[in-house]
């Protein structure tokens, strides 16, 4: 976990700025989860247009809502696994699985054997628990 270290220092400098516009942050075993909003994306919001909807740095994640945390909770977790096992060099390693998977006309996304490695985990998982942090630090009520 250590050897993720720094990558998870540069998801919680994201986290913290997520924080600042008033995010809500949740623990998850040893995994941070922090989300702009707390249940779904409202409709207008701006972050509807960005191309992800969840970015994972280290033993960190960054979504745009709880909603799609819950979603991709299980594809997120095995870039965790992934963090840890590769920690610093993952951050060369998933753009060079891109661009090998993009120049032999697989995708940069979908042909990158990182990616392939979490919907395959996420294709053969239970439903991940519905966790929607409603407070910083904390998650909701029962």
């Amino acid at each position: 976990m250590v050897w993720a270290s720094p990558c998870s220092a540069l998801g919680l400098l994201l986290g913290v700025a997520v924080l600042g516009l008033g995010g809500r942050v949740h623990r998850l075993g040893h995994t941070l989860e922090f989300c702009v909003h707390p249940g779904a994306l409202p409709a207008r919001s701006r972050l509807g247009a960005l191309p992800f909807v969840a970015v994972t740095l280290g033993q960190v994640i960054v979504g745009i809502s709880g909603d799609s945390l819950a979603a991709l909770r299980t594809h997120e977790h095995v870039h965790v696994a992934q963090f840890e096992a590769w920690g610093p060099l993952f951050l060369l390693a998933y753009p060079a699985a891109s661009l090998w998977a993009w120049l032999q006309g697989r995708g940069a996304y979908r042909g990158n054997r990182f990616e392939q490695q979490a919907f395959q985990a996420t294709a053969s998982a239970r439903p991940a628990p519905s966790i929607h942090p409603t407070a910083r630090g904390g998650p909701a009520a029962p």
